[in-house]
């Protein structure tokens, strides 16, 4: 099947998690994905998954997206941040805020008997990141979705997979720190489709099997 994720009103950033529908066990990472496709990614770069598997459990089959950097290097579809969790909103603010992409994913994992301690690193989609060329410290800009632009998945195994439009929408505002703001302004909704590809499409292809 093909996934298609949609900002079907503006700009919204989207944290995606992904597991094995058949062994939740195997699940994205981040890091090795990020290693093998680079920091940011787009159409044909693949999406891996854990040890001791280790194959592709999806790749980009289309993306609308602009690829090349902004005036500050920030590219988009980020695997170099995580997710908003309550634990850091606790730590900086001292505020009890369970309104954060970690909780979502909790909650949307919650029905397969998963918990929180599934949840993992994420594809942040539609949200621009990079580093400080000087300090490499992890910056965020805006996100440059407009109304209609998606980003399109082939699953390449039988996945389950949830997402969490982010709180803080489209990361124009600040959620933490001095200059606190309410984002809820600037969060729109993100549509999701789900294809079925015509069977020509899938002549010679094999789902890949975890490496050896």
């Amino acid at each position: 099947r093909q996934v298609r994720i949609v900002t079907v009103e503006g700009p919204q950033v989207c944290d995606l998690n992904l597991w094995n529908l058949h062994n939740p066990r195997e699940r994205f990472w981040a890091a090795r994905t990020r290693q093998l496709q680079g920091a940011h990614v787009t159409t044909f770069d693949r999406l891996w998954s854990c040890l001791p598997y280790l194959r592709p459990m999806a790749t980009i089959a289309n993306d609308t997206l602009p690829t090349a950097p902004t005036a500050n290097g920030g590219r988009c579809h980020d695997l170099l941040g995580s997710r908003c969790d309550p634990y850091l909103y606790k730590l900086l603010d001292d505020r009890d805020y369970d309104v954060t992409c970690h909780s979502n994913l909790s909650r949307a994992v919650a029905p397969y008997h998963l918990t929180e301690l599934d949840v993992h690193d994420v594809l942040n989609i539609f949200q621009v990141t990079g580093l400080d060329p000087v300090h490499e410290i992890y910056f965020m800009e805006p996100s440059p979705a407009r109304k209609g632009d998606f980003f399109e998945l082939f699953a390449e195994i039988d996945l389950l997979c949830a997402i969490s439009t982010c709180p803080s929408g489209d990361l124009s505002k600040w959620g933490w720190g001095p200059d606190v703001s309410d984002p809820i302004a600037n969060c729109h909704p993100l549509g999701v489709e789900v294809y079925e590809l015509a069977s020509e499409l899938l002549e010679g292809w094999t789902a890949p099997e975890p490496v050896r």
